[in-house]
Order: structure tokens, then sequence, then C-alpha cells
């Protein structure tokens, strides 16, 4: 009974030392989608923000040279490839967090069993434990009983 309390009790060890491992990816796969998350928001901010000056510009009654018009083109071109590139991250960022929640989810439900069938050995020792206890009473009972007669 020792050596599978000791076997019970190493293995509930390890997988509580991987479910902590797990719970820190998690963690770290979350906090890497919440900053692409926030770079993008900054991206999008900045077209915004020069979306904004190019039509202060370009508004009714306002020369403009074709120069210019072409430098914000290609201004904008650049940051709509920037925000889809940043898209693409987050996508890859949220399935990563995925896996790591479903690898997390496994260990969790894995520990609950050892801890279940931790739990479950320890009443059948007890169990055990008791009814030695109450032979033992009962022998003593018996003994006492026949010396008294």
């Amino acid at each position: 009974m020792k050596k599978f309390k000791f076997q019970l009790e190493t293995l509930l060890r390890v997988t509580k030392r991987k479910k902590d491992e797990a719970e820190l990816k998690f963690a770290e796969a979350s906090r890497y989608l919440e900053e692409c998350r926030a770079k993008l928001q900054v991206l999008l901010g900045e077209l915004a923000e020069v979306q904004a000056e190019f039509a202060e510009k370009t508004s009714e009654g306002k020369k403009v040279r074709i120069g210019i018009i072409m430098n914000y083109n290609r201004f904008f071109n650049w940051k709509r490839e920037q925000i889809e590139q940043q898209q693409q991250v987050i996508m890859k960022a949220m399935q990563d967090k995925q896996q790591k929640l479903k690898a997390l989810m496994q260990i969790m439900t894995y520990l609950k069993s050892i801890e279940q069938l931790k739990e479950k050995r320890l009443r059948e020792y007890n169990a055990a434990v008791l009814f030695e206890e109450q032979k033992i009473l009962d022998e003593v009972g018996l003994q006492l009983h026949i010396r008294q007669k």
C-alpha cells in the first residue's frame, strides 16, 4: 500500500507541476495576444491620423501637388500592409492561445482524476484500518468476556 501511495503522490506532484507549466504558457500566450492587439490599435490609430491629415490637405479649395498625393498613397498602402500582417499575427496568436488552453484543460482533467483516485484509495485505506481496528476490538472484547466467566 505504501508503494502505491508513494507512486500516486509522485504522479500527483508531477502532474501539478505540469499544470503550473501549462498555466504559465497559457498566460504567456494571452499576454502576447493582448500585445499584438495593442500593436494593431496603434497601427490603426496611425492610419486614421494620417488619413485625417490627408483629408485636411485635400479639402475643398486647396491645391495639392501630385507628388504629395502619391506619397500619401504609398504610405496608406504600406500602413494597410502592416495592418494586414498584424491581423495575421493576431490570428496565429489566437490559435496558439487556444492550443495552450486545450492542453491546460487536458492536464487539469487528468489532475482531477488523479486526485479522485487518491481520495478513493484514502477511503479504502481508512476502511481497511477501521476493519482491522474493529477486529482487534472484537478480539479484546471476546477475551474480556471469556475471562469474566
